[in-house]
């Protein structure tokens, strides 16, 4: 990475890539998590709404922090926090490992919250100084590289803690460390770039918007619906990654085993439809990919509770690719739309997007104690509606990317 020098508009691959990479690993360690929960409630026996709690707790500590986190940073760039996240992160996982007590677990998922907190706005960052004049591409393969690690969470949880049980998790704790040394090697070619441009005597070249002149309360109407898109992605994300299974082996009479491969299809294909979002909304435009994100899957969610078995894979890939397909493209147009706060509004909106699947963890689980398994997933269904406030979103121009 010692070679790599940065410029204007060329982007910086080696560093889009290994940011990636990094972020794979930082969500690999997370997915641990929701991986546990059919290993949680069959070993130690916790509830529905227990698990919604260490949902709740895992992501509202990460998301209440990364807001703070992006700003700071861009006040003043942290480029070592990216190590140190992971590191905590490591701590956590590592107590996974072992614990028996419910609390213990709390304790465990407040280090890997607090460790996601301080790597995913600095680590957009890394990707935003990378991008030069692909910043669509380049914020997909650092979102690619996160979604890729959680949707590992389902075959994790289906072939390696169904047979060895909580140890089984041991096995990330390689790849952690890994991620650890990559990371150190990452905020050294971070260091450079800002010595490079401290040097030179110029300031940091600001996001070029895409977006038209806008009035503050614009700007504060925009971020509101944007915020609605996330709440309602993240919420229904949250119950088909984390819940869903429940209901294919309730419902369908599924093994534990094929439940989790039919999430990972839902996970995988969300990688694929991730990656593909960010690049087409450098061509056709950041509204217009939002717009295909709500429009295309939104049928297929609201029948999804009602299909028979053999079409569930099918309509899960639908939605899984359409629905994930803004996901990188919501990060860059909040960034367009303030853009002299680029780790504040990536840490907004990732930050926001965590709490709303902290506040979907504990809903859900609770829905599911109390209302039942069918009925729960019913009313889920119900909510992609809300992402039609995506029409009213400011247009933004599309440019022009070799």
């Amino acid at each position: 990475m010692s070679e790599n020098k940065s410029t204007t508009n060329n982007p910086i691959y080696p560093i889009m890539i290994a940011i990636g990479i990094a972020h794979l690993i930082n969500d690999t360690m997370q997915s641990v998590v929701p991986a546990m929960f059919p290993i949680f409630s069959r070993d130690l026996g916790l509830t529905f709404t227990q698990l919604g709690i260490i949902t709740f707790v895992l992501n509202m500590v990460s998301s209440s922090l990364q807001p703070v986190v992006g700003f700071v940073s861009d006040k003043k760039p942290m480029p070592y926090a990216l190590p140190i996240g992971m590191i905590s992160a490591f701590i956590g996982l590592l107590m996974l490992v072992f614990v028996k007590q419910y609390w213990v677990i709390i304790i465990a998922v407040i280090f890997l919250g607090f460790g996601s907190a301080i790597f995913h706005p600095e680590g957009s960052k890394v990707s935003f100084m990378a991008a030069g004049n692909k910043r669509g591409l380049s914020q997909s393969i650092y979102q690619v590289g996160g979604n890729s690690g959680q949707a590992l969470a389902p075959l994790i949880s289906a072939f390696v803690l169904d047979a060895l049980g909580q140890r089984g998790a041991a096995i990330v704790l390689l790849l952690t460390a890994i991620g650890i040394v990559l990371l150190f090697k990452i905020s050294k070619w971070y260091v450079r770039q800002l010595e490079a441009e401290k040097n030179s005597k110029k300031k940091k070249k600001l996001l070029v918007s895409s977006l038209p002149p806008l009035t503050k309360k614009q700007i504060q109407i925009a971020i509101t619906l944007l915020f609605i898109v996330i709440f309602a992605r993240s919420f229904y994300t949250t119950n088909i990654s984390n819940f869903y299974v429940f209901y294919l082996m309730d419902h369908y009479g599924l093994t534990l085993q094929l439940g989790q491969v039919f999430i990972f299809i839902f996970m995988a294909v969300g990688v694929i439809g991730t990656f593909f979002g960010g690049s087409l909304s450098d061509r056709i435009g950041r509204k217009n990919v939002i717009l295909l994100s709500v429009v295309g899957p939104m049928p297929f969610c609201l029948l999804l509770p009602y299909v028979p078995i053999w079409l569930v894979p099918v309509f899960l890939v639908i939605i899984g690719t359409l629905i994930m397909i803004s996901f990188s493209v919501t990060v860059i147009y909040a960034q367009e739309l303030v853009p002299t706060k680029i780790g504040t509004m990536a840490g907004l909106t990732t930050g926001f997007a965590f709490g709303m699947g902290a506040v979907g963890g504990v809903v859900i689980g609770m829905l599911l104690d109390i209302i039942g398994i069918a009925m729960t997933m019913q009313i889920v269904s119900i909510l992609p509606l809300l992402l039609i406030v995506s029409f009213f979103l400011p247009r933004d121009k599309v440019e022009k990317v070799a």
